[in-house]
């Protein structure tokens, strides 16, 4: 507990004793209302405060007006009917302090998971200098500069390891403990830990744009993009509050004016207790308190999972995903091309790896580099003359004097020579040694390891057609959306056709179901902008999709595309089982006391009590880990 909450602890304490106390104490006439009074104030006087400034600067209807009314209400009855019966009003302040109390803790319980995010910001930089380390303030480092990082610091700016090797910890950012491995010539990016070895780093973005700068600002203003059910409670209570307390004035008079015009001696204490009880009950503390809790929880698991949600306005239009259109490259696969078969003819397979590599191995193209990790050996450039590169074609160069050629049909029909079709589906390069065909290389995009089963789980969650949209050939398109089961799936597109094949599926869907786009968030802007939200995925170091996406998954797993949509499944389940619950409640009780079949006891469930259990059935937001 924070002291203030650890202060209104005190007062409850202080003030519950003092109630006991009093009950034994055999006190009678005014010093039993002095003693009485003085236990109201204990517990009651912040609440008489904000009434009064309410009422002062003319925002007089909220729940301070409503308590300060029913409270002082109740001690004016008790002293009218000389029943010396405080016990009341005092209570119904002490039930609803605790009810405040139980809140504000809840609230920080939520604002501390949040705040765990926002432990990635580094607190220092270290730069070499003369030979000793010197630590100074991230925003002080400039672009270009080297800094030094040593085991178990935080990365303090996006960079390029130049020097060491080590292994990282990005469970804050991805919300998965497994370490990333690191080496020299990779990226790394603010907010990881580094677990084992010194690394010298070349930064390549200032302290503003990094990302730990730009996660941590996502994460602050989440809160600022209120839902629709938020303003709906807004807008609820703005209308609800000054109506029940006419309500309780009319309640309070009407009926005592209806006996005397009739004749009847009115029953102006009965009627005025009844008013009393029915402002009590009316407090919306429970609809207003539990709702941006369940939102602001439910950003705040999401967040510790590796979801970064951009506004609870986005949790609840992701919660009606009906429709999920994905990009491939980078999505659905890695993005890292691979060899995948090598065909030969009339020449050994690794003899074939090596006039390829060798052929490629002064174009840094993914197609190249595949080639060169699957020769698997160190490339001798010695060895290489006369290279080049026919664009739209392929390669040609001389390895060990003998002329090799590597590329696509269209350049071994530039040579003479026929290539032999392939039915494999991926990237087909073609390979010519010394003036003849010497066989062809497969290379294919690997499949992400979980694309398969997030598809699936997707359809388990209600979604209704899954979509792969990509700007690769037709039959790589079609072979890989089939074997991860996509419904659909659209191939040779080019960025705007993306965008004009999402505004057809958007003008197709039914008017509450939503559409949500996913993609690397580097090239997909324009379709993540589009759709009804967007997801950039394994988007860590991105600033397109930081900026261009409405949710941002920190790590490469599909599935987190799943656990993103059941999260915001729960935290609307809960933020709807709170309205229908409060408001049920609090109606029933309206009536029940308007006709005098409920007492202040009644009222004080009616207000404390729901607002007690919409605020624990709120936390539940919090745990999504195993969802």
């Amino acid at each position: 507990m924070n002291k203030k909450q650890k202060k209104m602890l005190r007062r409850i304490l202080l003030a519950a004793v003092m109630v006991i106390v009093l009950g034994i104490l055999p006190v009678a006439g005014l010093p039993r209302l002095v003693l009485y009074l003085l236990t109201y104030l204990v517990i009651g006087y912040d609440i008489l405060k904000k009434a009064g400034k309410g009422i002062w600067n003319r925002r007089v209807f909220d729940e301070n007006f409503l308590m300060a009314a029913a409270t002082v209400g109740a001690f004016a009855l008790a002293i009218y009917t000389r029943s010396g019966d405080y016990t009341e009003a005092i209570a119904v302040m002490l039930f609803y302090q605790i009810g405040e109390l139980f809140q504000s803790y809840a609230v920080g319980k939520s604002r501390r998971n949040i705040s765990a995010l926002m432990d990635i910001r580094p607190d220092y930089a270290n730069i070499e200098r003369e030979g000793t380390l010197e630590q100074v303030d991230p925003d002080e480092v400039a672009v270009g500069s080297v800094i030094v990082v040593q085991p178990g610091e935080r990365i303090p700016l996006d960079g390029e390891v130049v020097e060491g090797c080590s292994t990282l910890n990005t469970s804050a950012l991805t919300g998965e403990s497994l370490p990333r491995e690191i080496q020299v010539g990779e990226t790394v990016i603010s907010g990881c830990i580094n677990m084992t070895g010194v690394l010298k780093i070349h930064t390549t973005k200032a302290f503003e744009e990094s990302t730990v700068s730009k996660i941590l600002d996502l994460v602050e203003n989440a809160s600022s993009r209120k839902s629709k059910s938020e303003d709906f409670i807004s807008k609820f209570a703005r209308v609800y509050t000054p109506a029940v307390c006419y309500a309780a004035l009319a309640l309070a008079l009407a009926p005592p004016l209806v006996q005397l015009l009739m004749g009847a001696a009115p029953a102006w204490g009965t009627w005025l207790y009844r008013a009393l009880t029915f402002l009590v009950i009316s407090c919306p503390c429970a609809l207003v308190i539990s709702i941006p809790l369940s939102f602001f929880a439910g950003l705040g698991g999401a967040g510790k999972e590796g979801v970064l949600i951009k506004g609870s306005n986005y949790l609840e239009t992701l919660a009606h995903t009906r429709y999920v259109v994905f990009d491939k490259t980078g999505t659905l696969t890695h993005g890292v091309f691979e060899v995948d078969a090598v065909h030969h003819n009339q020449m050994e397979r690794e003899r074939l790896l090596e006039y390829a590599a060798l052929a490629e191995s002064a174009s840094s193209h993914p197609i190249s580099k595949s080639l060169q990790r699957a020769y698997g050996r160190e490339i001798d450039r010695s060895r290489v003359t006369d290279i080049e590169e026919i664009g739209g074609n392929g390669v040609t160069a001389k390895v060990d004097g003998i002329v090799v050629a590597a590329g696509n049909d269209k350049l071994m029909r530039r040579m003479g020579i026929e290539p032999i079709h392939c039915h494999h589906i991926g990237t087909i390069i073609h390979m010519a040694v010394d003036g003849a065909y010497a066989g062809h290389i497969v290379i294919s995009d690997v499949v992400k390891e979980h694309a398969g089963q997030a598809v699936q789980e997707l359809k388990h969650v209600g979604v209704k057609q899954t979509v792969m949209l990509t700007g690769d050939d037709k039959r790589v398109a079609e072979s890989v959306a089939a074997a991860l089961g996509v419904d659909q799936v659209y191939g040779e597109l080019l960025p705007a056709d993306k965008v004009a094949k999402v505004e057809e599926l958007l003008a197709h869907k039914g008017g509450k179901e939503k559409l949500a786009f996913v993609g690397d968030g580097i090239n997909d802007a324009p379709v993540l902008s589009r759709a009804d939200i967007g997801i950039a995925m394994g988007a860590m170091g991105s600033d397109a999709a930081i900026e261009a996406a409405d949710v941002v998954l920190m790590d490469d797993d599909p599935l987190k595309i799943v656990k993103a949509i059941r999260i915001s499944r729960k935290c609307i389940g809960i933020v709807y089982q709170n309205i229908v619950f409060a408001l049920l409640v609090k109606f029933t009780c309206l009536v029940l006391g308007a006709v005098g079949m409920a007492n202040m006891w009644l009222a004080i469930f009616a207000d404390v009590g729901v607002m007690i259990l919409a605020i624990l059935n709120a936390i539940r937001a919090l745990f999504v880990h195993k969802l």
